[in-house]
């Protein structure tokens, strides 16, 4: 693989179509005097299947890369392709319904609905999609079961602890199958023993399930566990040896 920052990151072999296909990123800021330039024309390929970490100093850009990455943000210039699908010249009503089909996202703090319980949580996006009532409850049960939260199905986010519901917004953004799941410091809100509950659970989406995750964070045990890890500095992707 090369060093040189200007090169494309590429994590895969050459018979297997990314998940993530990011070309030529740039992203910059109004600031009182000019403009920041957070992503300086990043290139970035990632296969399926893969655990990948971005690690990368406070302010580096971690968190806009993830949006650029996840279509919530739009680059200022450069291509962007999800599972071979341009994103390019998309609308924001077919970005989202792009999101809907191809991406899960799961933030540093849950956002469950407090209303709802886990169950419904995780019922949510897979409702929202016209999909049959009985079969999200059926594909939530199981999700549910698959983070070890099945006995707490019932129960609505006061009633579970920061780790537990950082479990159900992960069984909620697996829920309509995504091809990519887009983690943005996942654990930087629980303590010692629930973060690694949670990186035991986002390593084994990847080695079992072949789940394509892509994490920014700070933790060095969470990127301890990826398959490879990249730095984000000076607007680029480089390796970590």
């Amino acid at each position: 693989m090369s060093h040189d920052p200007q090169a494309t990151v590429k994590l895969q072999d050459a018979a297997s179509a990314p998940a993530l296909s990011a070309r030529g990123i740039r992203k910059s800021y109004a600031v009182p005097g000019g403009r920041l330039e957070v992503l300086r024309g990043l290139d970035l390929e990632v296969p399926r299947g893969m655990l990948l970490a971005i690690v990368g100093a406070s302010g580096s850009g971690k968190s806009t890369l993830l949006n650029v990455l996840g279509t919530l943000d739009q680059p200022d210039e450069g291509s962007l392709e999800l599972g071979g699908e341009r994103v390019a010249g998309l609308n924001e009503t077919e970005r989202c319904r792009l999101r809907m089909r191809l991406l899960g996202f799961v933030f540093q703090f849950h956002h469950l609905l407090p209303e709802f319980t886990a169950e419904e949580n995780v019922m949510m996006p897979l409702l929202l999609a016209g999909r049959d009532f009985e079969q999200a409850r059926t594909r939530a049960r199981s999700l549910l079961e698959s983070v070890g939260l099945a006995e707490r199905a019932e129960h609505v986010p006061s009633e579970l602890s920061g780790g537990e519901a950082q479990r159900v917004a992960v069984a909620r953004a697996l829920a309509p199958e995504p091809r990519l799941l887009l983690a943005d410091e996942p654990s930087g809100n629980l303590d010692l023993a629930a973060a690694e509950r949670l990186h035991s659970l986002l390593s084994s989406l990847a080695r079992e399930r072949h789940q394509t995750v892509v994490i920014v964070t700070h933790d060095d045990r969470l990127a301890g566990m990826a398959d490879r890890v990249l730095r984000l500095e000076e607007g680029r992707l480089t390796p970590v040896s």
